[in-house]
């Protein structure tokens, strides 16, 4: 999130939408506040792509979907929307979606300085909200490193950090999968 247009008036959620396909930049909604989002380091934007065609590969022929930062995802019960670099939902509600989905089973945030307080602590608060998420991971764009948050089964969030040489586990789509191969051809 990057800061509110000043002498913007607030939106209701229905105008937010009907707004946001007609703008050339991405905004994320909260409470009728609309931020304009941040492009991002060609790092960024590398590992968000590497991340998803291990998701996609994996998936092929699934019913799951594999949604890149183009695609918001609806806040359950509130009236937020937020883009996440990555998302995957295996959700029937989400598979005839047009705006945004609700249902995410994975959400990935790639970290960047003038977002990564806000991915750990506020969206990652917005984004427990769905019951469907089981992994939200925290992907560093400046080092082979990453945070998994993961559901357990009795509902509680725990956390598994992976650094170079480790294999990363994500139970929510059942994938193991060297940590290098998200910094694949990147140079720090």
């Amino acid at each position: 999130m990057v800061a509110v247009q000043e002498n913007f008036p607030k939106l209701t959620p229905e105008e937010y939408l009907a707004w946001e396909e007609k703008q050339e930049v991405k905004h994320e909604y909260f409470d009728g506040e609309v931020y304009a989002m941040a492009g991002g380091t060609v790092n960024h934007g590398r590992v968000a792509v590497n991340f998803s065609f291990i998701l996609q590969s994996h998936l092929r022929g699934n019913k799951c979907i594999v949604l890149n930062s183009d695609v918001k995802i609806k806040i359950l019960n509130s009236d937020k929307f937020v883009y996440p670099d990555v998302s995957i939902t295996c959700d029937d509600r989400d598979r005839t979606a047009t705006n945004s989905i609700s249902h995410p089973c994975l959400i990935v945030e790639v970290l960047s300085p003038s977002t990564e307080a806000f991915d750990l602590n506020g969206k990652f608060k917005l984004y427990r909200r769905s019951s469907s998420l089981r992994d939200y991971v925290l992907v560093s764009a400046d080092k082979i490193e990453l945070d998994l948050y993961r559901k357990n089964e009795q509902g509680k969030w725990e956390i598994i950090n992976y650094i170079a040489g480790d294999l990363v586990e994500l139970a929510s789509i059942n994938l193991t999968f060297p940590i290098e191969q998200v910094f694949e051809g990147i140079t720090f």
